[in-house]
C-alpha cells in the first residue's frame, strides 16, 4: 500500500508541476498577445477606422445632396 500511495504522490507531484509550468507559459503568452493588441492591433483600427468613417461621410453627403435634388421639381 505505501508503494502504491508513493507512486500516487509522484504521479500528483508531477501533474501539480505540469499544471504550475502551463499556468505560467498561458500567463507570459496572454500578456504577450495583450501587448501585440494594444501596440499594433488597436492603433491600426484606429487608423482604418477613421478613413472608413470619412469615406461614409462623404458617401452620406453625396446622397443627401442627391436626396435635395429628388425633391425639387
Amino acid at each position: 500500500m505505501r508503494d502504491f500511495d508513493r507512486k500516487v504522490e509522484e504521479a500528483s507531484a508531477r501533474l501539480n508541476k505540469s499544471l504550475a509550468d502551463m499556468a505560467d507559459q498561458l500567463e507570459k503568452e496572454s500578456a504577450e498577445l495583450i501587448a501585440y493588441l494594444n501596440d499594433e492591433v488597436v492603433p491600426a483600427v484606429r487608423a482604418h477606422s477613421t478613413k472608413v468613417m470619412r469615406a461614409a461621410s462623404d458617401k452620406l453627403a453625396k446622397f443627401a445632396d442627391y436626396l435635395d435634388q429628388q425633391r425639387r421639381p
